[in-house]
């Protein structure tokens, strides 16, 4: 008999015994924790709950036009389906979400800067103030077009979405300052100056044949007054840093970046440097973080070289609804050829968080760019920006903070806008 081997062969027994125990523990512990997890999720969407019950939440770019005046029957009082059609915005969607009020876009790809071609930006400016409009009348139960922050509250109290109209590409201006009085009386209330080329304003920080006036040209000096003076919101998005710096020393009032991210954590041109951000809150101003995906992650070089050989058939002035169709479904489909360039909602406060730090919590906003390339995961549509505010509060962000963040520091800055407007007509 071999004792020896008895005692061997029984302490492998149980050693055995001992690791098939852990295993089994751990097993009934797992969904012990995933209920732990549920139940924190659970809270934390309660918490997010009751802040969108409270806060007025706003978003500064929406490029929801584009599917009202390019997608055949889309109706933006009816839910869609992001899955199925791609598109991010409509009324029932921004209810589900807790979003309160949008500034819709009136935007076009720079475009011919003759008599004719700046006509044909007029021209086709007034059919997307007019689309937005009919949009709203036909909903009156639903939404209200909205100009000022003391509006923007009314509607909110209401229950009811608000609406408000920026322009994207100050193109349709043309070299008539008159035209900024017409579209401000439409309920214009922001103009990013340009767009991804220079125009007669300013130089763009995407132009391939680099700039033009070295910033702001003398006409767009002159329609900064104007703006200044009327109440319209100078938006430095898209603008060359050069022509940013101009801004900065010619706005009477504070301005924004109604969809821009930061180039610290994204080294890409269409993004603000700390220096910038910091000198536009040190003048009141607000950045409203960028929901597309490069300016929130530098992608690989690979991805980076699809996305602007997409974007830029997307801004030809002819590029047909069906080639900006076909070429929005493709930068969709770069998420899943491509699942590690794509950023979450981690990413987006990531970026909030940098601002804060650098600049305050009081000049960050959000400006997602929904429905004009906005691609992060957890936030595919309006009705997921819940998520965002989870991802803050797991971060330690008060509900007052959330709030400012949300929509605050927007309308303070549209509120002094109009103070300053008041005070230059005096």
């Amino acid at each position: 008999m071999n004792i020896s081997g008895k005692g061997e062969n029984f302490n492998k027994l149980t050693a055995h015994l001992t690791y098939q125990m852990k295993h089994l523990f751990l097993l009934l512990l797992l969904p012990m924790a995933l209920f732990a997890q549920s139940k924190k999720e659970q809270r934390l969407l309660k918490k997010a709950d009751k802040i969108h019950a409270r806060a007025y939440t706003v978003d500064t770019h929406a490029d929801v036009p584009i599917n009202m005046l390019e997608i055949e029957g889309f109706d933006i009082g009816i839910k869609h389906d992001y899955r199925k059609d791609g598109t991010q915005i409509d009324f029932p969607r921004m209810k589900e979400g807790g979003m309160d009020a949008m500034f819709f876009a009136v935007y076009m790809a720079q475009g011919k800067r003759t008599t004719e071609g700046n006509a044909e930006a007029k021209e086709k400016a007034l059919k997307i103030f007019k689309a937005i409009h009919e949009a709203v009348k036909k909903y009156p139960d639903m939404a209200e077009l909205v100009t000022t922050a003391r509006e923007g509250y009314a509607v909110h109290k209401k229950g009811k979405l608000g609406v408000f109209i920026g322009m994207e590409n100050g193109w349709p201006i043309g070299q008539e300052l008159s035209n900024l009085q017409l579209y401000y009386d439409l309920g214009l209330r922001y103009i990013t100056l340009a767009h991804s080329f220079n125009n007669d304003i300013s130089d763009s920080s995407g132009d391939p044949e680099g700039a033009e006036h070295n910033g702001i040209s003398k006409f767009g000096e002159a329609c900064i007054a104007e703006m200044n003076r009327l109440g319209i919101i100078v938006d430095v998005s898209h603008l060359s840093d050069s022509a940013f710096y101009d801004v900065m020393r010619l706005s009477k009032a504070p301005v924004f970046a109604s969809h821009s991210s930061c180039r610290a954590l994204s080294d890409v041109k269409r993004n603000m440097t700390d220096d910038m951000i910091k000198l536009m809150a040190s003048k009141g101003g607000v950045i409203q973080i960028n929901f597309v995906a490069d300016f929130l992650k530098k992608p690989s070089e690979e991805v980076a070289v699809s996305i602007r050989t997409l974007r830029m058939q997307a801004m030809r002035a002819d590029a047909t609804p069906e080639d900006k169709k076909r070429i929005n479904n493709e930068l969709r489909q770069l998420k899943y050829k491509y699942p590690g360039d794509v950023p979450n909602v981690k990413t987006v406060v990531d970026h909030i968080d940098h601002v804060v730090k650098i600049a305050g919590i009081d000049h960050v906003g959000i400006g997602m760019d929904m429905d004009g390339g906005s691609d992060v995961m957890g936030c595919e549509d309006v009705s997921k920006i819940k998520n965002v505010t989870i991802e803050l509060l797991k971060r330690g962000y008060t509900a007052r903070q959330i709030r400012k963040i949300w929509g605050g520091n927007t309308m303070r800055v549209l509120e002094a806008v109009e103070k300053t407007a008041i005070r230059l007509n005096k």
